[in-house]
Formats: C-alpha cells, structure tokens, sequence
C-alpha cells in the first residue's frame, strides 16, 4: 500500500459513517494486478503550485481520482457492494479532495480538477478511456506546475471531440507547463 493510499484510507476512517465501512483492509489496499498504472496525484505533488503542502496536494488529488475510479475502473481503497453506492462514495471523495483544496485557497487547482472530473466524464462516456486516462495525467499536472495554452486548448479539442485531442492532452501532461 503507497503512504498517500494509507493516509486516504485513515482520513475516511476517521470520518466515520458508511465511508469508514467501505475503506478495504490495509493489506488490501492498492492497485489491482501488476500492471497497474501509477496514480496522478504525484505529478500534482510534484508541481511548485504544490511546494511546502506536498502531501496534502498528492491527498486531495488521491481522493478526488478515487473517486474517479469509484464511477469508472477499480478503486484502490473502498470497495462498494453495488453500482449507486459506487456512485454516492465516488461523489463523496469528489467532494473530500475539492474541500481540502478549497482550505489550501488555490482556487485555479479547483477549477483545473472540476474540468478534469467533466473532461473525463465526457471520455468515458465516449468510450475512449486512454483520452480520459490522458486528461488525468494533464490535468493533475496542471494542478501542480499551472496550466498555459498548450492546455487549454487540449481542454478545447476534447470538449470539442476532435480526434486529435488525445495526443494534445498527451503533450499538456508531459510538457513542462509556464504557469500563468
């Protein structure tokens, strides 16, 4: 279990209520299978947005792409019994990153990751989940290190469908961002 994925596990515990009933045993949690991808809360953590409140950058993106993978793949720490809980603790870990960040005052953070939850809603529901799994990369990226045109306009060409929009996120996310 990484530290973040522990920490995210005690704080909903902590919380009590039927989010605390849902946190998987410690030895459980993780990502499922070898193969599995690394989350995108550390290239958040990573950023200079995110300098001197590191680890409360890498939790509140952690808790904000769990849920993410509570509506659409297979979460790492909570583990709800059918589709509408999934949903409800989704939503609840939506909430949980977004206050975090709301109390840290970077409100472009907040912005950047309300895009990020839509954009790659709207992928998902495309049926395209390499875009989505882009626009996480690139959104947590900006999180971290700011956003600049190179962004914003992928952000344009996956509202817009364009078919191009998955290499634009693809270069957002591993581009150093000029933050503005």
């Amino acid at each position: 279990m990484s530290d973040v994925l522990g920490r995210l596990a005690s704080l909903l515990r902590a919380e009590g209520g039927l989010m605390a009933t849902l946190v998987l045993p410690d030895e459980e949690i993780g990502p499922a299978g070898e193969e599995a991808e690394p989350s995108p809360a550390r290239a958040a953590a990573e950023g200079p947005h995110a300098a001197g409140r590191r680890a409360e950058y890498e939790l509140l993106v952690e808790a904000i792409y769990e849920g993410y993978l509570l509506h659409y793949a297979s979460p790492r720490v909570l583990r709800a019994p059918d589709a509408n809980l999934r949903l409800l603790a989704g939503d609840r870990l939506y909430a949980i990153g977004l206050a975090i960040l709301v109390g840290l005052g970077d409100t472009a953070a907040v912005a950047e990751l309300a895009d990020t939850i839509t954009l790659s809603a709207l992928a998902q529901a495309a049926g395209e989940m390499a875009l989505a799994d882009a626009v996480w990369a690139a959104g947590a990226r900006a999180v971290g290190w700011g956003s600049n045109d190179t962004h914003r306009r992928a952000k344009e060409l996956v509202l817009a469908g364009a078919p191009q929009a998955i290499e634009a996120m693809r270069t957002s996310a591993v581009r150093l961002p000029t933050p503005r």
